[in-house]
């Protein structure tokens, strides 16, 4: 199995404000789908990007990074057994969401399995 991370940009759920609730229900129901298939870890909406904070090297800067122009709004986190499969929580998030989805897989904590994945075999 392997972890991915699906996501959309914040600003990106751009619909009419009173289909909120038939977005949320819908997005709700994908996210209950997915710990009922058992491949769900986490995931979420995040807060307004204007109030994050920065820590760099030499301390803290408050609110957003001034070099960035776009930020995660959401995210899943989803464990599954192929590339295939996230691909495909992800169209169910991005249909009940109403949003495009980004899904990037997560560098495996195993060595050996790195290993494997990033040197050809002969």
């Amino acid at each position: 199995m392997t972890r991915y991370l699906i996501s959309f940009n914040d600003g990106a759920m751009t619909f009419p404000e009173e289909d909120l609730p038939d977005v949320a229900e819908a997005a709700h129901a994908v996210v209950q789908e997915a710990k009922d298939a058992g491949v769900w870890v986490f995931g979420g909406g995040l807060g307004d990007p204007r109030r994050a904070s920065v820590v760099a090297t030499d301390g803290t800067v408050t609110g957003p990074n001034p070099e960035r122009t776009e930020y995660i709004g959401g995210f899943a986190v989803v464990d599954v057994a192929s590339r295939e499969d996230a691909l495909a929580w992800a169209a169910r998030i991005a249909v009940s969401c109403r949003c495009a989805q980004e899904v990037r897989e997560f560098v495996p904590e195993d060595i050996g399995e790195l290993l494997e994945k990033l040197l050809p075999t002969d």
